[in-house]
């Protein structure tokens, strides 16, 4: 399962891995001690890997939402991870079959698209910005709503904009990131 795990995590270094253990989603390593503290959960362990204690902490399925949220709001990145067959599936491959798990959602604050999750008179939008031959133009989206706009920005008015917007995530050329 632990295999499993970090092959899975591997492809999402840059999010919290909620992995799915029957009723609850469970996180290990680096992502359980950064969600225990976000989250104001309890950090235990379960195992060892390479003779080291393995941190971990879990939120329940039912509950989980308001847990996404909060990580969400405090700035984190989420990938959801599900198991895709039953355990008893699992179990006729053989006594150590591990259930198949596959990250279904990747949840940034500009992804977010649940109700729930969001606040009612409040755009949520994604924006991004973009240099072609020194000519600047800016997009931004509310997934939530299927709104899209585009235009022109020079780099100079960038800043202004996204404050105009208030975007809650931006997506902008590694090169500009950098500065």
């Amino acid at each position: 399962m632990m295999a499993q795990y970090l092959e899975i995590k591997a492809q999402y270094p840059d999010a919290l891995l909620f992995y799915r253990m029957g009723d609850f989603y469970e996180m290990f390593f680096d992502d359980a001690v950064a969600a225990a503290e976000a989250l104001d959960i309890a950090l235990t362990k379960r195992g060892k890997h390479l003779g080291q204690d393995i941190p971990m902490c879990g939120v329940p399925v039912h509950s989980a939402e308001n847990y996404l949220l909060t990580l969400i709001r405090k700035g984190f990145r989420v990938a959801v991870c599900e198991q895709m067959e039953d355990p008893a599936e699992a179990k006729k491959r053989g006594s150590k079959a591990v259930v198949r798990r596959e990250v279904v959602r990747l949840v940034t604050p500009g992804t977010l698209t649940e109700d729930s999750l969001l606040e009612a008179r409040r755009h949520n939008y994604l924006a991004a910005f973009a240099l072609v031959r020194d000519e600047g133009a800016l997009a931004w989206a509310d997934i939530s709503t299927g709104a899209v706009h585009v235009a022109p920005c020079p780099r100079p008015r960038l800043g202004p904009e996204l404050a105009r917007l208030s975007p809650s995530e931006v997506l902008l050329p590694e090169t500009l990131a950098e500065e």
